[in-house]
């Protein structure tokens, strides 16, 4: 008999019999970050690798994968063209992975323009390493999700940036009327390797799997056709990313939950609630040594320690209603960025017609409602939306251009003879003459036919 085909004699007292290579793993309790790792000493060095490659879960990430979409990596490979890549190539893959002689390629390297002017860097890895790292994380997360502090919020099952503000809220209403905003300079760029690794050790077990992480760590950085090494980061683009994110700011929320603090934290955004200025002062010395533990530095500019009224988070505020009540507001930079993407949208030099417009519209408009719906503000949706149609009584006039026109397709549309007259006079006046008496020739009930949607 194989020295790794034995199995261990029971002990003649009564007990659960021991799982076989593949089973499924038992459920671990929520925070207790030890369960994760004890759940997996029994098992072989590839276990959960097994797992991982497993037909079924592959299958289930590749799904993901494709309805994601995204662009090619350095390999070109774009989704199309890997599907029929792995049709030949993928058992070589799997028995690279198996094996641990797998390397992953280097990541693309973008840079995405923010709001603000700056720009966050992005690295988007091949097709297949994001297929890999997805078939990884579909095993990871529910032995590792567990044991992350319930004040966590993002990128985990079950749980919303929504409901991050909602308890953000409760706090501010039960009293702590200031917060301890602390922002991560470059924090995706700033992951320590090697403390990463080690938090990430303690629950799971699996030597293989370890070994796969950091080599997608460590996997290189192609910018303008020149490949760079990395030593420190995890790039934004890859499926695993969020995860390790989580492992690594899980030590201060449990620190945070050991002081007995009111926080909430989605990804690298964590804001504390407390009672008093002198408190809040308190509270972020105590967590710059914190973070600086992890190799993780505090954004000075950005981080701030002041009343939670009208203060950003996740993109909405709070204020104070009647009574006292706390409430939700969209933030300003949120309306601000909705602005400017309605304005190049309907721009009136785009040479569509408000048909096209009104699917591009369609296409935005419905996330961004669907996100901030929570806001408990429908004045603010009403004016909006009233800018809106503004916007685009403006840019039906300008496509018309001439005065005859105008005064040609007004009384088509049902307006009156002297209605028509003062429109089409002087109407290069376009933002002027879409008031008015545009608004009875193209009342509301006009682009809920045309398909604009609502916010109100």
């Amino acid at each position: 008999m194989l020295l790794n085909c034995a199995l261990h004699q029971k002990s003649g007292q009564p007990e659960r019999a021991k799982g076989g290579p593949g089973e499924a793993l038992s459920g671990i309790g929520r925070d207790e970050a030890g369960l994760a790792q004890h759940e997996t000493k029994g098992l072989g060095r590839n276990d959960l690798l097994l797992q991982v490659v497993e037909r079924e879960n592959m299958v289930k990430a590749w799904k993901h994968v494709k309805a994601n979409r995204g662009s090619a990596g350095v390999d070109g490979l774009t989704i199309e063209a890997t599907i029929e890549y792995l049709k030949t190539k993928w058992a070589r893959i799997r028995e690279e992975l198996l094996t641990g002689i797998y390397w992953p390629k280097p990541v693309r390297w973008v840079a995405i323009p923010k709001s603000g002017g700056d720009k966050r860097d992005l690295g988007i890895p091949t097709v297949i390493d994001r297929l890999i790292q997805q078939a990884l994380l579909q095993i990871l997360q529910p032995l590792i999700d567990p044991t992350f502090s319930k004040s966590s919020y993002g990128f985990r099952p079950g749980r919303r940036a929504q409901d991050a503000v909602l308890q953000a809220q409760r706090y501010v209403q039960e009293g702590y009327r200031v917060v301890v905003d602390v922002d991560l300079e470059r924090f995706f760029d700033r992951v320590n390797h090697d403390v990463l690794m080690d938090r990430l050790s303690k629950r799971i077990n699996d030597k293989a799997v370890l070994r796969l992480i950091r080599r997608y760590l460590e996997a290189g950085i192609m910018a303008q056709g020149v490949t760079k090494e990395r030593h420190e980061g995890t790039p934004q683009g890859g499926p695993l990313s969020p995860l390790l994110a989580n492992v690594l700011l899980d030590e201060v929320d449990r620190e945070l939950e050991k002081r007995g603090h009111k926080f909430v934290r989605y990804a690298d955004d964590c804001n504390v609630y407390v009672r008093s200025q002198r408190a809040g002062e308190r509270v972020l010395m105590g967590m710059r040594k914190l973070y600086d533990r992890l190799h993780l530095k505090v954004n000075e500019s950005k981080t701030a320690v002041t009343r939670a009224y009208g203060r950003k988070f996740l993109g909405f505020h709070f204020w104070q209603g009647p009574g006292g009540e706390i409430k939700r507001g969209v933030a300003y930079k949120a309306i601000a960025t909705f602005k400017k993407r309605i304005r190049q949208i309907t721009r009136r030099t785009c040479g569509r017609s408000l048909n096209e417009v009104a699917e591009e519209l369609r296409r935005y408009m419905p996330g961004w409602k669907a996100y901030f719906k929570l806001a408990q503000t429908p004045s603010i949706f009403q004016k909006l939306d009233g800018w809106l149609r503004h916007r685009l009584r403006a840019l039906q006039l300008k496509q018309w251009r001439r005065g005859t026109t105008v005064y040609r397709e007004i009384r088509r549309m049902g307006a009156s003879e002297e209605q028509a007259l003062r429109v089409a006079l002087n109407v290069c006046r376009w933002w002027h003459k879409s008031r008015y008496e545009m608004n009875r020739v193209m009342p509301i009930a006009y682009f809920d036919k045309l398909g604009v949607p609502r916010l109100s």
